[in-house]
């Protein structure tokens, strides 16, 4: 127990010993390039210098303060700005009536080490009372800065567990968005992710498939890019190669130069950093490397002193993106009198009024741009500045409860995390009529000009506005851009720089993809027949829809051709023809047995009969002419039920012919009276019994499921087969069985009665004729099934002519010969004769 007190008792001796121990800086004390005191403090941290030179590390003495050297114009007006704006402040009698803000502005010399140096000098203050004990708190409460990003990230790391707000004016990586790691971060400027995905639109406006990419290796740099490449991905743009380096390593600069030299983009997107981008042009103009549409960002698209002729040889036509160019009104003759009368202590009279001794000699090179104006107006980062310093002044307004008449309440204390929280609030508009504000990621909206760089007729150079980006726009309004002024690299006007890894596929092929290597790198391949491509760059070639087929180009689906036979093809009229023929030359044969008709041969061949018969030919010839034509509902129905109706009346016929000739020679045996059976009325009533029955069939196949016209797509694929669907497939097997039926019995009958008198031999021309009628039909079946399209048709067609023609001249050529050309045989004796003596 005693233990435990004793315990408790040092550690409380040692905490009152810490608690009254002073503040001692370690080191000689950093100082700030410029400085001003005021009633509340802010910082200012730039690289107002671009080059640093180290001291020599030999431990042998205490090591010197770095020097600096070459002055960074740009960071330099942002310094300027910063007082500029302080000043414009503690004049103003609305804003911090009774309050003036000093300043205390570090130069970070472009480097790491000099920026963690000058943060922690702008955190600690420089003079500590001997009496002032470590309380933890800062004198300030916000710092202005740092322009770039890697360096902005280190300020607010290190800045950051005491909350102190740290306002950018350029640091644009994305990373810095993260409230978590960052959480009294703000800027008034956009996150590269904004200015990353505006690269990838402008790439993606103009056509560019295929880019190289160039980027510097530190947070701005790989953030930006990083961005890039997966949005370009997505929007299916290709990056050939992407390479990076850093400012301190001039062996990797050379291996980028190498890259973008050996490179087949001709697109570069240069992520680059302001410092390194200098020395990347550098090296660009040294070798000569022209060629190149360079596409830039913020950070060095409108650097007055990196165009330059030789630079504009290498560089001339590039595009990019910048911040908005806001003109500040009175800053233009701040810079030439009032900043030197007020900002520089050793220019003034009293030389000993500051707390420390200030030594001209570490202005030397900043005099020396005394009477330089001419940068000032192209200054786009300026007026980030001014909203930066004014945003911390309207958060101190609040903070400290001003009033317009009664001034603000000077004895507040005010917290650094309490500015970080009226920071989140700030709502406003500055004099230029900017509104500024800071989203839920600390940051600005995202509104850039597209400029281009140009050489006018008197040989200057400019920065060409050619455009806008905003934001804050719907995705299809946000990039507005006046083509007709941008001029390319190689000073081209209309000739716009091409860089695709493959040339585009036109309409009517489709893309594929080279094995191993990226998508943008495709080989384009012809549509199958069927299908089509009516875009530029199809991934896949469309099927046509069913009635429709690609044509010869593949790019348009049209109504597939129609094929069914019609009047008009060869095949039609050839069949037309001989359609005609044949009923001509049964007309004739009509005519010749009509004037004959009282003549032995033509009474001897049953003259009803015959003239039935052959007018059943002639509707057989003319029921094929309903085969040819386009197919309707109608033609289908009756182009059958015709062909069936017709044969059988047809069959019908020879059979009648065939029974007679039976019975007549039968009718000569003695006591025979066979014909009295098989009269006149008999054979007739035959024929219309016969025919009535595939009648029949016939209204039973319509009735039931009758013939349609039918579209056949399935047996060509680039045409349809017009062509008439059986319907019931047993009506028409039926109608062809009831006619094979009759034939084959005509057949038989016929082939029974071969060996009748030869002065009398109508039966063996019936069994010829049938014996052809046979053939045809049994060789239709095997033709009709295995002929395409119109084919199929024309092979029935041909079975119908060729079997009436056969009936028509095995049938009544023979007569026809006897009553032309044999007249003396054509007498009853003749008839008679040869029957006569072969009875006995």
């Amino acid at each position: 127990m005693l233990l435990f007190l004793y315990t408790l008792l040092l550690f409380h001796q040692l905490h009152t010993k810490a608690e009254n121990t002073p503040c001692q800086t370690m080191g000689d004390p950093k100082f700030p390039l410029l400085s001003k005191d005021g009633d509340v403090t802010i910082g200012g941290i730039f690289a107002i210098h671009r080059k640093e030179t180290l001291p020599s590390f030999e431990f042998t003495q205490k090591p010197q303060l770095l020097s600096c050297s070459s002055v960074n114009l740009r960071d330099y007006r942002l310094a300027q700005i910063m007082i500029f704006a302080t000043e414009e402040i503690n004049r103003s009698e609305l804003l911090l009536p009774n309050v003036s803000i000093g300043y205390q502005i570090y130069d970070t010399c472009g480097s790491r080490l000099s920026t963690m140096s000058a943060t922690m000098g702008l955190m600690n203050g420089q003079e500590f009372g001997a009496r002032h004990g470590c309380n933890g708190q800062s004198p300030l409460l916000a710092i202005i800065g740092e322009s770039e990003s890697s360096a902005t990230v280190i300020l607010s790391r290190t800045t950051g567990p005491f909350k102190i707000p740290v306002i950018s004016p350029s640091a644009t990586c994305e990373c810095l968005s993260n409230r978590k790691d960052y959480p009294s971060f703000f800027r008034t400027i956009a996150s590269d992710y904004h200015q990353s995905r505006a690269l990838v639109h402008i790439v993606k406006h103009f056509g560019w498939s295929w880019v190289g990419a160039v980027n510097s290796d530190n947070d701005y740099g790989n953030n930006g890019m990083a961005i890039f490449v997966k949005i370009a991905q997505e929007e299916g743009i290709c990056v050939e190669y992407s390479v990076k380096f850093y400012r301190t390593e001039p062996e990797k600069l050379k291996k980028v130069v190498d890259t973008i030299e050996r490179g087949t983009a001709k697109v570069i997107v240069a992520f680059v950093s302001f410092v390194e981008m200098g020395l990347l042009i550098d090296q660009l103009s040294i070798q000569n490397i022209t060629g190149f549409q360079m596409i830039g960002v913020e950070s060095w698209i409108t650097t007055k002193n990196y165009i330059t002729p030789s630079s504009f040889h290498s560089l001339g036509g590039s595009l990019g993106f910048a911040v908005r160019k806001i003109n500040i009104e009175g800053f233009a003759d701040y810079v030439i009198k009032a900043f030197w009368d007020t900002a520089f202590p050793c220019l003034q009279s009293e030389r000993n009024s500051s707390q420390y001794v200030l030594s001209c000699s570490r202005y030397e090179d900043i005099f020396a741009l005394k009477n330089y104006t001419e940068d000032v107006s192209e200054q786009r980062y300026a007026s980030n500045v001014y909203k930066a310093v004014y945003a911390v002044a309207h958060s101190l307004h609040r903070l400290l409860k001003c009033k317009e008449q009664e001034g603000c309440e000077k004895s507040l204390t005010i917290q650094p995390h309490e500015v970080v929280e009226a920071l989140k609030k700030v709502n406003f508009t500055i004099k230029m009529g900017d509104h500024v504000w800071f989203d839920s990621t600390g940051g600005a909206v995202a509104q850039y000009e597209v400029v281009n760089w140009q050489q006018d007729s008197d040989g200057s150079f400019q920065f060409k506005t050619v455009g806008y980006y905003d934001a804050s726009l719907p995705p299809d309004q946000r990039l507005e851009l006046n083509t007709k002024e941008i001029i390319w690299t190689g000073g081209q006007l209309e000739k716009k720089p091409k860089s695709v890894c493959s040339e585009s596929c036109p309409p009517g092929t489709r893309k594929a993809a080279q094995k191993g290597r990226p998508v943008c790198c495709y080989d384009c391949i012809p549509c199958a027949e069927g299908e089509i491509s009516n875009e530029t760059d199809s991934v896949n070639c469309k099927q046509c829809p069913g009635e429709y087929w690609s044509n010869v180009e593949k790019n348009k689906c049209v109504l597939k051709a129609v094929e069914f036979l019609s009047f008009t093809d060869v095949m039609g009229i050839v069949l037309v023809f001989f359609s005609l023929f044949g009923v001509g030359l049964t007309v004739m044969v009509a005519l010749l047995f009509y004037s004959k008709k009282d003549s032995p041969i033509v009474k001897a061949n049953n003259s009803e009969m015959s003239f039935l018969l052959l007018f059943s030919l002639t509707l057989c010839f003319l029921c094929s002419l309903t085969f040819i034509g386009r197919p309707t509902v109608w033609s289908c129905m009756l182009r059958h039920t015709a062909f069936g109706i017709t044969f059988v009346l047809c069959i019908s016929c020879v059979l009648g012919k065939t029974i007679v000739v039976l019975m007549a020679f039968k009718a000569t045996l003695p006591g025979s009276n066979v014909m009295k059976w098989f009269g006149p009325s008999q054979q007739r009533l035959s024929v219309i019994a016969f025919t009535l029955i595939q009648v029949l069939i016939c209204v039973l196949w319509l009735t039931i499921f009758p013939p349609f016209p039918y579209k056949n797509m399935t047996y060509y694929k680039e045409k349809i087969i017009l062509e008439c669907s059986l319907g019931s497939t047993l009506g028409f097997w039926a109608v062809l069985g009831y006619i094979s039926l009759l034939a084959f019995l005509c057949f038989i009958l016929a082939f029974l009665a071969r060996k009748l008198p030869d002065n009398f031999n109508d039966a063996k021309f019936i069994t010829f004729s049938m014996l052809i009628f046979c053939a045809v039909w049994i060789t239709f079946i095997p033709a009709y099934v295995s002929s395409p399209g119109k084919f199929t048709v024309a092979v029935e067609i041909f079975a119908i002519l060729a079997s009436s023609f056969g009936l028509l001249f095995c049938i009544f050529a023979p007569k026809c010969y006897i009553i032309l050309l044999k007249p003396e045989q054509n007498t009853k004796q003749h008839m008679m004769g040869k029957m006569t003596s072969k009875s006995y």
